[in-house]
């Protein structure tokens, strides 16, 4: 979405919410606004102004990435620099950014601008940029292609006594050597009964044949993420084990077959987990089945029982159920999708058939 058409947008949700103006402190809406990726940032939109405050340090990188905003560089810190240049001049009601704005700031900006009420705010920002444009779907998928092309070198790496530590780091490793940015999130590698924590971290456990290794990692390019899951077997795997691995498969093909433009993001959700359900391990699927993804690796929307989302062109998500039996092990299979009218993209082109080594 062009930066223009960003702004506008945010414009129209200050003037229907009855703002005046609206402070930007959270760092990935300041780079979709801006274009800006540095660590020290602070934005101001009103209706006709555009604000960009940040210190010494970004004074090069801050003009060279910033579109359609005024800079200013200060030595002070940036509350007190809007406060002296009176950058909310005329502003009485300016929205903040709730969820992300530590009480010390804000109280640090009651002080600083006494005629002014602070306005909490939820996902303003958000909402806009979960609709990609296809520049942004463009930077996704290049680094989802990084991320299969990791997944694809690394199958030549898993082995018996290889630890769940060292596997980590050559996911880590390959995803620089291919071009990232950086990863995308601590990799999680769950190998054996490890794999029935959805949210293992990796430990010295060394994978032992007839384990299955569940591979969670991601990457960023440009700012834009990747997250792909991944559970292959380590010599033969169990009957159990290639049962819940084709049940969850099955899951994830049939929620990825409902999601399309108009969908709630809950009937997505409810595809995948009737299916586990009706084949016996409904109570061992205890997440939800997927995130928004973009300049963060989970952003507002939400695949889950409770979600109030409806799914739009544009939107792109993950897709991924999963089984976790206790003292057994697990199975999740992850792809990245985006949301079309009438079908969704999927960006993936990892093979989602077991893969035993």
């Amino acid at each position: 979405m062009p930066l223009a058409r960003r702004l506008n947008e945010l414009r129209t949700i200050l003037e229907a919410s009855n703002l005046d103006a609206m402070l930007v402190s959270f760092l990935p809406n300041i780079r979709y606004l801006t274009g800006f990726s540095g660590s020290n940032a602070l934005c101001i939109v009103t209706m006709d102004r555009r604000y960009f405050l940040s210190d010494g340090r970004y004074r090069d990188q801050a003009r060279a990435e910033r579109r359609g905003f005024r800079v200013f560089i200060t030595s002070r810190g940036l509350i007190e620099e809007a406060s002296r240049l009176n950058l909310l001049k005329g502003s009485k009601r300016v929205g903040i950014e709730s969820q992300h704005l530590p009480v010390a700031t804000l109280q640090n900006l009651r002080r600083h601008f006494r005629s002014v009420r602070f306005v909490s705010t939820r996902s303003l920002v958000e909402n806009i940029a979960a609709i990609k444009d296809e520049q942004e779907i463009d930077l996704i998928r290049h680094a989802v292609a990084i991320t299969d092309k990791v997944f694809k070198k690394i199958l030549s790496v898993v082995k018996p006594g290889l630890s769940e530590l060292d596997l980590a780091a050559e996911i880590g490793y390959y995803h620089r050597k291919f071009g990232a940015e950086a990863e995308a999130f601590e990799t999680i590698v769950a190998s054996g009964p490890h794999g029935a924590f959805p949210h293992a971290r990796p430990t010295e456990r060394r994978i032992r044949r007839g384990d299955l290794v569940t591979l969670d990692f991601g990457c960023r390019f440009r700012g834009y993420h990747s997250d792909l899951t991944r559970t292959i077997a380590v010599g033969n795997p169990s009957p159990l084990a290639r049962r819940i691995y084709a049940i969850v498969l099955d899951a994830q093909l049939r929620a990825i077959e409902a999601a399309r433009s108009g969908v709630a993001a809950k009937e997505v959700d409810g595809v995948a987990r009737k299916h586990i359900k009706r084949n016996g391990f409904g109570k061992y699927f205890n997440h939800s089945l997927g995130h928004g993804l973009g300049l963060q690796i989970h952003e507002t929307l939400r695949l889950s029982a409770l979600s109030k989302d409806v799914l739009r062109s544009g939107n792109v998500v993950t897709v991924e159920p999963g089984i976790y039996i206790p003292g057994v092990g697990g199975v999740r299979i992850e792809d990245d999708v985006v949301i079309r009218d009438g079908h969704c993209d999927i960006l993936n082109t990892s093979t989602k058939e077991l893969i035993v080594l």
